[in-house]
């Protein structure tokens, strides 16, 4: 089963909570509170978000963390990277890959092809989309295929 840490999704509540407020500076007790998480584990976070450039902070009185840039510009795969580390679902699809068999493995290529849809599709989902202050276009399967192609005058139907 493919599936992010809890880290990692308590990680998008936090930046969804600093995304709430883009303008002000938020303290890390400040957002445990407002999340319910406890503090040790939003600190352990922000400051990997600190340290992968997605949020900036500042210390003394007036200090805290914000987001360092708007959250319809911080993608699904630069949390997941920050907290978890490039997405990789066989040893074969990361950069640096350590598999033994992977000079002879004939199913390399398509994993790796999975994997880089899967990135794909993270980089196209932003905070702003995860926290709900944009909405998703969202693929239906069951629409697929109802647009016809043709001649002038047709629209959309069932094929």
């Amino acid at each position: 089963m493919l599936r992010i840490s809890k880290l990692t999704d308590y990680g998008t509540v936090i930046l969804a909570c600093l995304a709430s407020a883009p303008e002000r500076r938020h303290t890390a007790s400040g957002v445990a509170e407002r999340t319910r998480l406890g503090v040790p584990t939003v600190s352990k976070l922000l400051k990997s978000f600190h340290r992968a450039g997605i949020v900036t902070s500042e210390r003394g009185t007036r200090g805290g963390y914000q987001l360092a840039r708007p959250a319809a510009r911080i993608t699904a795969a630069a949390i997941i990277d920050a907290i978890e580390g490039p997405v990789a679902i066989t040893e074969c699809s990361g950069n640096h890959s350590a598999c033994d068999f992977e000079t002879t493995c004939r199913t390399g290529d398509a994993w790796q092809r999975i994997n880089g849809a899967i990135r794909r599709s993270l980089d196209e989902i932003t905070l702003a989309q995860l926290s709900g202050q944009e909405t998703i276009a969202v693929w239906r399967p069951e629409l697929a295929g109802t647009i016809r192609h043709g001649a002038a005058g047709r629209g959309v139907g069932r094929a």
